[in-house]
């Protein structure tokens, strides 16, 4: 095989994807659950998606940064009004590469009493060396280690852990990486009382809050940010994922006094933005504001309805809006392939959560058939 193979992939081949389905080339229908791991934010195959991006495709595809394409400003300007402050946007070709760029602004601030950057067990920021520096995943960075020096791995919503790391070196912190909700860590949202002790010791110290929403961001919450149910103040958010509608496209989001990240030519993309990614990313974001309320709606919807089932093997449902995590009490080594039998595609994170990242206008009747699938394979 020529194709380096670094997923385990469905034993499916794909004819064609329409809002919530996927159709194979036999003819089955499948009840996407996860929605290309939270990208496809309106469904495959959206009409106004689509029409969008073939309208920017037949004027141009790529003109180099060495142009200043109107979407790029448009959905620059959005995304911080998004966070009302005022900031800076560095687009990216993926959520790996926002990360790269918030480290890379944050390494230019260090020195050499101010260079500790924190990041939590179980958090997923990425797998280039960098970004791998502050992974939670040990099974992910240590083969490749040593890497970026002077990174801490605390524990996550453990205040005690978090409370003796700034005892002893509040004045030596740099940067704090976090995930408002961990994605691959198993969909747990940070406590509140824990987000609270990291503004304290923020107010007291000073260092850069960076809020990794490449996941949770972009309404998938029922807030276009998810750090914003926790009052968090970050200065740098990164998103990725929905931003381009399915196609590659990521941001690094600079806020207040690091809004000028870079100097001219300190770091720059050929791909990026990328003018008919950044078509679909004006298109999703206007689409976003008229969302959140029901997406709040659908994820107490999906939580009820789960639960009044009453599947033994269910041990909690967790998270916000339409990113939940059904945690079992015992792993089901075969789930996916008993799910894909049901018509049904699973993703599941850290061996028994199966995390739901559906299309964030998945309609009720789609999510009741979603609940009926989940029962009969969990029963």
């Amino acid at each position: 095989m020529t194709f380096l193979k670094m997923y385990d992939t469905f034993p499916i081949e794909i004819e064609r994807a329409k809002g919530v389905y996927i159709f194979d080339k036999k003819g089955q229908k499948y009840l996407d659950t996860f929605a290309g791991i939270g990208v496809m934010s309106l469904g495959h195959s959206n009409p106004g998606l689509l029409e969008t991006i073939k309208s920017k495709l037949e004027r141009y595809m790529h003109v180099s940064n060495f142009f200043l394409d109107e979407d790029t400003l448009i959905v620059s300007q959005q995304l911080v009004k998004f966070t009302e402050k005022n900031g800076s946007v560095y687009f990216t070709n993926s959520g790996t590469e926002a990360t790269e760029a918030a480290l890379k602004a944050i390494k230019k601030r260090a020195t050499p009493k101010r260079n500790k950057i924190i990041y939590f067990e179980n958090a997923f920021h990425g797998r280039t060396l960098g970004s791998l520096s502050i992974n939670g995943f040990k099974n992910l960075r240590e083969p490749f280690e040593p890497l970026i020096p002077n990174t801490v791995e605390l524990k996550f919503n453990d205040i005690d852990d978090l409370s003796n790391f700034f005892d002893s070196f509040g004045e030596e912190t740099l940067a704090v990486f976090v995930e408002p909700i961990l994605g691959s860590g198993g969909v747990i949202p940070i406590k509140l009382e824990f987000a609270r002790a990291i503004e304290r010791y923020k107010e007291r110290y000073n260092f850069i809050l960076v809020c990794d929403e490449i996941q949770s961001g972009l309404g998938r919450t029922g807030k276009i940010f998810a750090y914003q149910h926790y009052s968090l103040s970050p200065d740098i958010i990164t998103v990725a994922k929905s931003l381009g509608g399915g196609l590659p496209l990521g941001a690094t989001i600079f806020l207040e006094n690091i809004s000028q990240a870079f100097e001219k030519g300190e770091h720059g993309s050929t791909f990026s933005p990328n003018p008919v990614a950044t078509a679909g990313a004006r298109y999703i974001l206007e689409k976003l504001p008229s969302l959140l309320e029901d997406v709040a709606k659908k994820g107490e919807y999906i939580i009820k309805g789960l639960k009044n089932k009453k599947i033994s093997r269910i041990k909690e449902i967790r998270g916000k809006g339409l990113m939940l995590g059904i945690e079992l009490k015992e792993s089901m080594p075969n789930i996916i392939n008993e799910a894909l039998d049901l018509g049904l595609l699973l993703n599941v994170v850290k061996g028994k959560v199966i995390r739901l990242l559906p299309a964030l206008n998945i309609e009720y009747e789609e999510i009741d058939e979603m609940i009926d699938k989940l029962e009969v394979l969990l029963k």
